[in-house]
């Protein structure tokens, strides 16, 4: 993986044969050590991968990207955590759009990426922040890539190879990947927030479409996704009424 083109994103990258979890590893690195803004670690067999809030994240080894970012966004106040995960949402969705030229790509809120209605990637960014700002993170992204069967528990996934027909060379993937999310973060640092939340608008699925969901009181209703709010709570319209809700309170069907 030398041909990494970044200003600091995957210029440090451990990778390792299996890793339970690149996001775990990640925090004990930073538990006992300094390491560099952008150190990746990296892994083809990811046994113990978590998604959002307890969630599992499935990958066959040696078929997909796994790996976590470690970052130190201290240009972000603890209320400005979903910047974040819009800049890393857009970075890894901007990745999978040149791999899949001609595919519908979207970002389901708050950070999966979907390609024609499916699931081909998840994010689970964790963050350790003081009273002023954001003292380090780890995005923990997982992509399908290679893998062409699922485990019948995973109700939407799909993958590069599913969605091209084309089997991927995962070391070059990587760098190519780094370079995109680098892209985003650097706007970040900038402060080109309203960029990135109006891309971020631009390419969310399901964004003023009427579609079913399920809230945590296990009603079913008609809505359109009108926004997000600050503090990343997606916004709901039915019938002239605007709801909130914070992740796992609502479900879409």
């Amino acid at each position: 993986m030398s041909n990494i083109n970044t200003l600091f994103i995957g210029r440090v990258l451990e990778h390792f044969e299996t890793l339970d979890s690149t996001n775990v590893y990640a925090q004990k690195l930073l538990a006992k050590s300094n390491p560099f803004e952008g150190t990746v670690i990296s892994t083809y067999n990811q046994y113990a991968g978590k998604g959002q809030i307890g969630s599992i994240w499935e990958s066959s080894p040696g078929k997909n990207i796994s790996l976590s970012i470690i970052l130190y966004p201290l240009f972000l106040a603890p209320t400005q955590q979903f910047k974040l995960s819009q800049a890393i949402s857009i970075g890894v969705r901007n990745f999978i759009v040149k791999q899949l030229t001609n595919n519908t790509v979207k970002i389901k809120w708050p950070n999966d990426i979907y390609v024609n209605n499916k699931k081909i990637a998840g994010i689970l960014i964790q963050n350790t922040i003081s009273n002023r700002s954001i003292q380090s993170s780890i995005a923990g992204i997982g992509i399908n890539i290679n893998q062409a069967s699922f485990s019948s528990a995973i109700p939407n996934p799909t993958s590069l190879t599913i969605e091209s027909g084309k089997e991927f060379h995962l070391d070059l993937l990587i760098p190519q990947l780094c370079h995109e999310i680098e892209q985003v973060y650097l706007l970040l640092k900038q402060k080109k927030w309203k960029q990135i939340e109006e891309e971020y608008l631009h390419q969310l699925f399901r964004i003023n479409e009427l579609s079913n969901y399920k809230d945590l009181q296990g009603r079913i209703f008609k809505g359109s996704i009108t926004g997000i709010s600050k503090t990343g709570h997606l916004i709901l319209e039915e019938n002239g009424q605007k709801r909130q809700f914070a992740v796992k309170e609502i479900t879409f069907l």
